[in-house]
């Protein structure tokens, strides 16, 4: 499923979306930004409430397919103006992380 896809189903809404034919595969939940970087792999979708700045550059490094801002998180347009220029996908939903990741799982696999 393309990021694209995935915005089509109920409950996310892109926040920035500058690669939505990237492919995901999976998804990593976490909050710790050095965890997540040791962690994540390559094309998931990560699930958290962080959002500050470095949450572009843990994507970017990662190699994931998008964040995915959890329980209504927003972020400041710096962040997107970054995620922009960096070609990092950021979605939202006001679900939790938990009912996120079940929702993927369904939509994903």
């Amino acid at each position: 499923m393309t990021v694209n896809e995935l915005l089509t189903v109920d409950g996310f809404e892109a926040v920035t979306v500058p690669d939505g034919d990237r492919e995901m595969n999976g998804c990593y939940i976490g909050d710790l930004l050095s965890w997540v970087m040791g962690r994540a792999k390559a094309d998931n979708a990560w699930i958290t409430i962080m959002s500050n700045i470095n949450i572009v550059a843990v994507a970017s490094l990662a190699d994931v397919a998008c964040i995915i801002l959890a329980e209504g998180v927003e972020v400041d347009s710096s962040v997107r103006e970054t995620a922009e220029a960096k070609d990092v996908n950021i979605l939202s939903t006001k679900l939790p992380a938990y009912e996120t990741a079940v929702l993927l799982n369904k939509v994903i696999l």
